[in-house]
């Protein structure tokens, strides 16, 4: 099976997608958009553990890993995830080497950790009999620093052994930070400034630690300068928000074309119910 770190080495970087929305066919369709990486989101997603086994079910004809992201570090939570499937856990608000020591001892099993196992579970059913003695080695952890704690303790997070790697969330540093909610849509020098500052500082320490750096990006072009900064587990987009902005994007597209045409400015009458 290839893993995380083989999908990285090949191109220096892996693109993930997030699943928000509770349906298997939303991922289905998803996962066949050439991500290496599709992550179903349980802290902003509207899915809990019985819907994202579902969307498991038709990831697993994908060609990308599976991963999920929860909310808090809870073991109870963690533990029936990875025997459904889930190749990659992303833990939201780590904010000590402690909270990532006990983040990586709940993916992996005894010795190295507290993990539950069962031989009947789903995973070992998709990935073989051979999945209990790899499973350590396959299921990638990342914790999340977005908090002025975690920044503060990044080094000393990145270093904790077996982590795969520390992914940055922008928004919730930035108010942490500056203990106010970043404004939408516009460009604000200060949440700039601490965000540019954060990336330096998050990237160094996964550089030096020798783990993945990982952060979203709003748009294409934002994202290849994220990679060219040291990111190389890059965020793009996710279900809901590619169907919210595509949608719009067309039906803005045709509002503004089609006052231009003849015959169909304001007062002709046109598509006026009889």
């Amino acid at each position: 099976m290839q893993q995380l770190r083989a999908r990285v080495a090949e191109r220096g970087y892996v693109l993930n997608g997030y699943c928000q929305m509770p349906s298997p066919a939303a991922a289905e369709i998803y996962c066949r958009q050439g991500w290496d990486v599709v992550t179903l989101d349980l802290e902003h997603g509207s899915m809990g553990l019985d819907g994202a086994i579902r969307m498991l079910e038709v990831m697993a004809a994908a060609p990308v890993l599976p991963f999920v992201r929860i909310p808090k570090l809870d073991p109870g939570l963690i533990g029936p995830l990875l025997d459904a499937g889930v190749l990659g856990v992303t833990c939201a608000m780590i904010e000590s080497a402690d909270e990532a020591k006990a983040l990586v001892s709940a993916c992996r099993y005894p010795p190295a950790g507290r993990r539950s196992m069962s031989h009947l579970a789903r995973a070992g059913l998709i990935y073989g009999p051979e999945y209990a003695r790899h499973a350590d080695e396959w299921v990638s952890v990342f914790a999340m620093v977005e908090s002025d704690q975690g920044l503060r303790q990044v080094e000393a997070i990145a270093s904790v052994p077996v982590l795969t790697g520390i992914y940055m969330g922008p928004v919730d540093l930035a108010m942490s930070l500056l203990g106010r909610v970043p404004a939408l849509g516009t460009r604000d020098p200060d949440v700039d400034r601490v965000i540019d500052g954060a990336m330096t500082r998050v990237v160094d320490a996964c550089r030096n630690a020798g783990v993945i750096a990982g952060i979203n990006a709003p748009n294409s072009e934002q994202g290849v300068q994220m990679l060219a900064r040291g990111f190389q587990f890059l965020t793009l987009s996710s279900d809901t928000r590619a169907l919210a902005l595509q949608s719009k994007a067309w039906v803005d597209g045709v509002r503004k074309a089609v006052p231009s045409l003849p015959g169909h400015g304001a007062g002709t009458g046109r598509g006026t119910p009889s």
